[in-house]
């Protein structure tokens, strides 16, 4: 009864376009699209730390470049069934039409490529860290939207009214093209629709990073780790509603093990940088330039 009162939330009919023989891809506009809210939000907040806003463009490059590399790594190496079998096509691997980005492999990449390139610049990342935090989770959030036009990451068969319908796809041939083809109106199932979750907590996450910048001095890289814990708790509330196939560990979906590590070793970090840092007080006025001393000094130690 509650299913006929509110409609379900629709799928898009299709996730792909084509300008003559180009394709348009939803799911890469979502990506550039946060990608590119994250820049200039990025720009604003590093500025106000006291530090040059071109460094960011200079920063986006690396983190576009391995961010990609290691989204499609952690994808691949987490299915690596799916590409390395006797009727796999190991060449699917570098075949990113087909999607296939780990949000944790990106991330951890981009990471490790930016801190190099600050080490080498002679600039705190800390500082850099604690700026994009938010614009992170933002951007994340913006993303999530591809997976809408994809049909991708969905949970569970559900009855709750904002269920999310699966359309059957097919393409010019009639053939079965989930990604790639366009709705015939059939609803295969309705799920729930995790995506449009972790997007949510994804924004949720940002506006409490906002608020805590505002409200505490937390530097050092202690809201970047904070940005870490959220996520965290997020996907692993998201990862128990998804139904999706995936290789396990221990009984346990990989994203799930992988984000419980993640989470530990972040709070373990906000403590025990805090403890360095000095206690968490509450912030009365911004200063931008102590702020960049407070995590140079910190760095050096």
């Amino acid at each position: 009864m509650t299913q006929e009162l509110f409609a379900a939330i629709p799928s898009p009919p299709q996730g792909v376009w084509h300008l003559g023989p180009i394709p348009i891809r939803a799911y890469a506009l979502c990506i550039m699209t946060g990608v590119i809210v994250a820049i200039l939000w990025s720009r604003k907040r590093y500025a106000a730390r006291g530090g040059d806003p071109e460094v960011v463009m200079d920063a986006a490059v690396y983190v576009i470049i391995f961010g990609l590399i290691g989204g499609r790594a952690y994808h691949v190496l987490t299915q690596w069934d799916s590409y390395f079998c006797s009727d796999c096509q190991p060449l699917r691997v570098f075949n990113l039409t087909e999607g296939g980005l780990g949000i944790l492999g990106a991330i951890s990449l981009a990471t490790v490529a930016v801190w190099l390139r600050f080490r080498r610049l002679g600039l705190s990342f800390a500082t850099f860290a604690d700026a994009v935090a938010p614009t992170i989770a933002v951007a994340q959030a913006i993303g999530r939207l591809g997976n809408w036009f994809n049909q991708e990451l969905y949970g569970r068969e559900t009855t709750v009214p904002w269920g999310l319908e699966i359309y059957r796809r097919v393409d010019d041939t009639g053939h079965y093209a989930p990604l790639s083809g366009h709705s015939t109106g059939e609803v295969l199932t309705v799920v729930h629709p995790t995506f449009l979750y972790e997007g949510l907590c994804s924004l949720a996450v940002a506006a409490i990073l906002v608020w805590a910048d505002r409200r505490f001095s937390l530097t050092g890289g202690r809201l970047f780790a904070l940005y870490a814990v959220g996520y965290s708790v997020s996907r692993l509330w998201v990862e128990s509603m998804r139904s999706d196939p995936a290789n396990h560990i221990m009984g346990l979906r990989v994203n799930t093990v992988m984000y419980a590590i993640v989470l530990l070793c972040a709070v373990a970090f906000f403590v025990l940088r805090g403890a360095r840092c000095g206690h968490v007080h509450f912030r009365k006025r911004t200063n931008v330039l102590r702020t960049m001393q407070e995590d140079k000094a910190v760095t050096e130690r």
